[in-house]
């Protein structure tokens, strides 16, 4: 079976923009962008870009200063990106692997990643890759989500969801909520050559209109939809409907709201 928990493709890009983006993704969009300190010239590389919900708040942060670089590996996230920044001037856009990058070495003053690391194979390169293209001085801001037990909302939908499949269960879930560990996140980032290295777990609230909508962006805006759609497609109904009730029963319906916490990164590259 391939994988298909990076499948992020079909209509699961504009899922994950309309459901999750107030769901689970803009208030840690607002809070990473705040953290970056702009000036007249910058040059921002915004690796796993995905559907552009950091890209647009950079580009109306950096306000024509400077110039944004945005890369995913997944097209079908770019096209849903693009529409939300279709001019010429706001960002150019770059299919690029995080962990092999094709820019030149020291020519971004900023690198900006959000919730993109987890799912690298080599997390080790893509924070090489992140000091390379930095120049001396410049800063590497990321975050990563906490463990499924600080965020209830995907730790619902994920016991709901297995719970249809005893063996061989859908496994998305796992990975994005895999990699949170400081200690170790600030090894790599210090081995690699990294100062001033910070890790701050940051709790915020994500919200939905409804318990019914929350579960459709848990189950078809994220790759779970095609793991099971590989194992049962005939239970899709029935996973959202359970999905919903199980989110309305805990966390409460119209609206939803979503304790969220995550681990908020900064590091530099030392200056010269």
């Amino acid at each position: 079976m391939p994988d298909t928990t990076a499948a992020f493709v079909g209509k699961i890009p504009e899922n994950y923009d309309r459901y999750l983006a107030p769901l689970f993704f803009n208030p840690y969009a607002d809070d990473l962008v705040g953290r970056l300190a702009v000036h007249d010239g910058m040059r921002i590389l915004e690796v796993a870009c995905g559907t552009g919900i950091v890209t647009r708040r950079l580009v109306e942060k950096l306000g024509g200063r400077g110039s944004i670089v945005a890369t995913d590996l997944n097209e079908a996230m770019f096209a849903n990106a693009r529409k939300g920044l279709p001019g010429a001037g706001d960002a150019k856009w770059r299919h690029a692997d995080g962990t092999s990058l094709p820019f030149e070495s020291r020519s971004f003053d900023a690198v900006v990643c959000q919730f993109g690391i987890m799912f690298f194979p080599d997390k080790a390169a893509g924070a090489r890759e992140a000091f390379r293209v930095l120049r001396p001085g410049g800063v590497y801001l990321l975050n990563v989500w906490d463990a499924l037990e600080h965020n209830p909302v995907p730790r619902l939908a994920h016991e709901t969801i297995t719970g249809f499949f005893p063996k061989d269960p859908p496994k998305f879930y796992t990975v994005p909520f895999a990699y949170h560990d400081t200690a170790v996140i600030e090894s790599l980032l210090r081995d690699t050559g990294f100062e001033e290295v910070r890790c701050e777990r940051v709790a915020k609230e994500g919200k939905s209109p409804s318990a019914a909508d929350a579960a459709v962006g848990l189950i078809e805006g994220n790759p779970v939809f095609g793991e099971i759609m590989q194992r049962r497609p005939e239970a899709l109904g029935e996973i959202k409907a359970a999905v919903a009730a199980r989110l309305a029963r805990e966390l409460g319906d119209q609206p939803l709201r979503a304790p969220l916490r995550a681990v908020v990164v900064t590091a530099r590259r030392p200056a010269p």
